[in-house]
């Protein structure tokens, strides 16, 4: 039986947006009203537990209650003539919902806390809130398990390893300026084809085997993956 080919995906805020999910921050600068430095920084955290957990829950919360979209599910469903991996910046779990097995989280997950002195201690969400008080099993408070600025994207390294393994390779609803996960575009061998799927198309260098799609996630990537999905059936004949 022949391989599948390996297809590993980068997705960013832009493929959640359409799902109703708010996009990391608006024209002014602020997250949901707040300031980055308030509610996505250690020092954030270090000076207001209750507003940080505050900011999260409200996340968590709006994030259970949407659903995926087109994009989502034309992931997933590359999945059944594909070897998919998705690398993504998101934290909202949506990928796995639309029913994608194979999801690696850079920034982490709003689903789940961690213990704030022992970083591998982590815990599944009960619902949608941590509260003050509540604590791992060391007894220091839980925090969101999410990788805020100034600290390290402990995931990084996995994905490196993997886009190496790219057979294709597909950037959907992403910028491409946050890093270090905008860096994985540079280890792709110039070989493997590169689709990015966005409406607002990233100022990416030319490359062979580059094509852009400047379409939202729901239409963008339905209309890629009935196409990947047209030349895996094919290579079966």
């Amino acid at each position: 039986m022949k391989t599948r080919q390996k297809i590993v995906v980068l997705t960013g805020a832009g493929i959640s947006a359409e799902s109703g999910i708010a996009t990391f921050r608006d024209s002014n600068g602020l997250w949901e009203n707040h300031r980055i430095e308030d509610v996505a920084t250690p020092d954030g955290w270090r000076k207001d537990r209750q507003l940080v957990l505050d900011f999260y829950n409200q996340r968590r919360k709006q994030a259970q209650s949407v659903e995926p979209n087109a994009g989502h599910y034309a992931l997933a469903r590359l999945e059944d003539y594909y070897d998919v991996t998705i690398v993504t910046q998101n934290v909202d779990g949506l990928h796995e919902k639309a029913g994608s097995t194979h999801v690696l989280h850079l920034h982490g997950e709003l689903s789940k806390s961690r213990s704030s002195i022992d970083e591998s201690l982590v815990y599944e969400i009960d619902g949608w809130e941590i509260k003050l008080g509540d604590t791992c099993e060391k007894g220091s408070q839980l925090r969101p398990h999410i990788v805020w600025f100034g600290e390290s994207v402990p995931m990084m390294e996995e994905a490196v390893d993997v886009a190496l393994t790219a057979d294709i390779f597909i950037v959907v609803g992403t910028s491409l300026v946050v890093y270090p996960a905008a860096g994985l575009v540079d280890y792709i061998p110039k070989t493997v084809p590169i689709y990015v799927v966005d409406p607002n198309l990233p100022d990416i260098r030319p490359r062979p085997n580059l094509t852009l799609i400047g379409e939202p996630a729901s239409v963008g990537m339905t209309q890629l993956a009935d196409r990947l999905i047209a030349e895996a059936l094919a290579t079966r004949l």
